[in-house]
């Protein structure tokens, strides 16, 4: 089998007409040997951050010594990056093996999702490279995402609620606090980023219930030192001068929210010193969250991809470029709330660029189009993602960029910015 053919393989299991639940991953990892038996976990879920905490999470503990698994989704550029350990991708070769020892398991009257076979493949080599701790993040809720046949974690962790998934998790914030608090295990550790009363309630309530400390994030006890293009400087709780290379401005919460996961750890025995917290932080990478492609002139990058993730994007965009009018190239899903995110975006927008991203679920760059110029913008569509940057840099003619909605054209973005960057 041939590495093409293995991620054929991966991507043409659907998850169409299956039920939720766990039920289907179980049985995979049973006749797999229970692979995720042998390991230790960090859980995270939540609607933004998630993967910013998770690469947080990872880069400490790897700077305290320990043989780290970082299991995220989506990817930026190539799939392998979901499943990495000690920050390297999983190598071809590995993926052809797994997934060559996987697809005899698979074969199960109930067949798994794309997503829960990723799971087993994950487990699978994480348990063959015997890694001392797992920062596994969620892909969908928490109660019913396949990650949650793990036994009680070493910590679990919630990051920032918001409205997101309503279809698969319900309506109100409520509901969606209830099922990522579905991660919540007996006695294990919670470490929540709060700051919604209507989903703090619920989460207290879980923890309550399976006997699992609860600590809340409190951004009282942060102060942000300095902020710009380079990165940001930052205090949280006796913790001094912490350094940044995230831009955006919600980061520095989200590293609290790691920082409170990291002496939850220490509490289970993990050793964690300030030292690897400090360098875990000033050498976290996180590609595609608010990132700058290219400083001159200005282009970033940023895979916000729902109304409460482009909120916390606008905030950051007025932070960094004060008075600044942004051209702004947008690929949103239709499954989001595409109006309330364009609503957002208008007043910092000097023009949008379109571009339909490699997803079916994508809104056509027509339609896009469209809905921005009935909102009172001014927009046009772009056949291709590097026609898109072209056009979108032309508009911009030497002020800011930003390309927004979904992180799966950011790849094709990345090369895109280069390839231009190179011809100059």
């Amino acid at each position: 089998m041939t590495y093409q053919e293995a991620l054929a393989y991966i991507h043409a299991v659907h998850w169409q007409g299956h039920k939720p639940g766990l039920a289907r991953t179980r049985a995979l990892l049973a006749a797999l040997g229970d692979p995720h038996k042998q390991l230790r976990f960090v859980h995270v879920a939540g609607t933004n951050g998630k993967g910013s905490t998770a690469a947080m999470l990872d880069s400490c503990l790897r700077c305290a010594g320990y043989k780290v698994g970082l299991f995220t989704s989506p990817y930026i550029i190539r799939f392998n990056e979901r499943v990495q350990v000690n920050g390297a991708p999983i190598p071809d070769g590995d993926l052809v093996r797994l997934v060559e020892q996987v697809r005899p398991a698979a074969a199960m009257a109930d067949v798994p999702t794309e997503f829960e076979l990723i799971t087993a493949l994950g487990m699978l080599y994480f348990a063959q490279q015997h890694c001392d701790i797992v920062v596994l993040e969620v892909g969908l809720g928490g109660a019913l995402d396949s990650t949650n046949v793990i036994d009680p974690p070493e910590c679990a962790v919630i990051t920032a609620l918001g409205m997101d998934h309503v279809k698969e998790l319900g309506p109100t914030l409520a509901d969606i606090a209830a099922a990522k608090a579905g991660i919540v295990k007996p006695g294990s550790p919670v470490v929540s980023y709060g700051g919604a009363p209507e989903a703090d309630r619920v989460i207290a309530a879980a923890a309550a219930a399976q006997n699992a400390p609860l600590t809340v994030a409190d951004f009282s006890k942060l102060t942000l030192r300095a902020a710009g293009l380079d990165g940001q400087t930052f205090d949280y709780d006796g913790l001094a001068g912490l350094t940044l290379p995230l831009l955006a401005g919600y980061q520095p919460r989200n590293a609290a929210v790691a920082i409170e996961a990291l002496r939850a750890l220490r509490g289970r025995g993990w050793q964690v010193p300030d030292s690897a917290i400090r360098q875990g932080l000033a050498q976290v990478r996180w590609p595609g969250r608010f990132e700058l492609l290219r400083r001159e002139p200005p282009f970033l990058l940023d895979g916000s991809h729902n109304a409460h993730g482009m909120r916390a994007t606008v905030e950051s965009l007025r932070a960094r470029f004060p008075g600044e009018k942004f051209v702004f190239l947008v690929s949103i899903m239709a499954d989001k709330d595409a109006g309330e995110m364009l609503r957002l975006l208008l007043p910092l927008a000097k023009a949008f660029v379109t571009v339909t991203a490699p997803s079916p679920r994508a809104i056509p760059a027509a339609e896009l189009a469209a809905r921005i110029e009935a909102l009172g913008g001014r927009a046009e569509p772009a056949d291709t993602i590097p026609a898109a940057v072209a056009r979108t840099d032309a508009l911009a003619a030497g002020g800011p960029a930003a390309a927004l909605g979904t992180l799966y054209f950011s790849g094709e973005v990345r090369e895109a910015v280069e390839a231009r960057k190179q011809s100059r």
